[in-house]
């Protein structure tokens, strides 16, 4: 622990933590109907590393803790509101806001200062870019920027994970399947994992992704021959379709 840092009593941290400087971990959530007399913690996993002026706030609920899971780098300034719940080898830049609730899976990046809105779900080895304002669930593997506009796969992270060849046609076939314009999506993964086309652990965990959550899902942004980024501005994404992209 670094000079500086404050700690509440409310905090589990897990072996090799470290805390930066004027980092402030469990305390108060930041809600108006909340009662500090309530019991609620903060869990902290092995090995994260929490840089200066970081803010973790407290769950809200008695018995129940915000939680950020192990080997995650959250850099200086971000803020993890009440009851959040962050996966396995996050990493979170700078001036990151995650409101409320919100859940990030294993593996995910969030750019320097995007804004996730209450509730949402970031899926697994997701990439938000810097300075998006997300207020919709994202898919696993996704790409995604500005206002909840998904560009497509995170093929560059896939590929760097060392998974097989086969199992990154079926990440590719269930986001084509899931690629519409209109429509039900949680009906369409539904379909998809009850026809039983899909065998991998990643592309069922993709499909069944769209089983849960009470927000709605960004889909790519589709005029003119189905570009994904629709001149949408997504500076760095490649500029190529949703399509392309994951033909890549």
């Amino acid at each position: 622990m670094h000079a500086h840092a404050v700690i509440t009593q409310h905090c589990e941290l897990g072996p090799g933590v470290v805390v930066h400087p004027f980092a402030v971990i469990g305390g108060d959530p930041q809600d108006l109907g909340f009662d500090p007399a309530t019991v609620t913690s903060v869990r902290i996993g092995a090995r994260t590393v929490i840089r200066e002026h970081v803010t973790i706030s407290r769950a809200t609920r008695a018995g129940s803790a915000t939680e950020v899971g192990a080997d995650c780098f959250l850099m200086a300034s971000c803020h993890v509101a009440h009851d959040c719940r962050i996966g396995e080898r996050v990493v979170i830049a700078n001036a990151v806001l995650l409101a409320g609730h919100v859940q990030i899976g294993d593996r995910a990046f969030l750019g320097g200062g995007a804004v996730i809105h209450q509730f949402c779900r970031i899926g697994e080895g997701a990439m938000i870019g810097g300075g998006a304002r997300i207020s919709r669930d994202i898919a696993p593997f996704c790409l995604a920027t500005e206002r909840n506009a998904l560009i497509g796969l995170n093929v560059v992270g896939l590929r760097r994970r060392g998974l097989p060849r086969s199992v990154l046609h079926e990440i590719k076939r269930a986001f084509r399947a899931l690629d519409q314009p209109t429509g039900d999506l949680r009906q369409i993964a539904s379909d998809c994992l009850q026809q039983g086309d899909f065998s991998s652990a990643e592309a069922r965990s993709l499909l069944q992704f769209f089983q849960g959550g009470r927000r709605a899902f960004a889909r790519t942004r589709r005029g003119g021959g189905g570009s994904g980024a629709g001149g949408s501005g997504a500076g760095g994404s490649g500029g190529g379709s949703a399509q392309d992209q994951a033909d890549d």
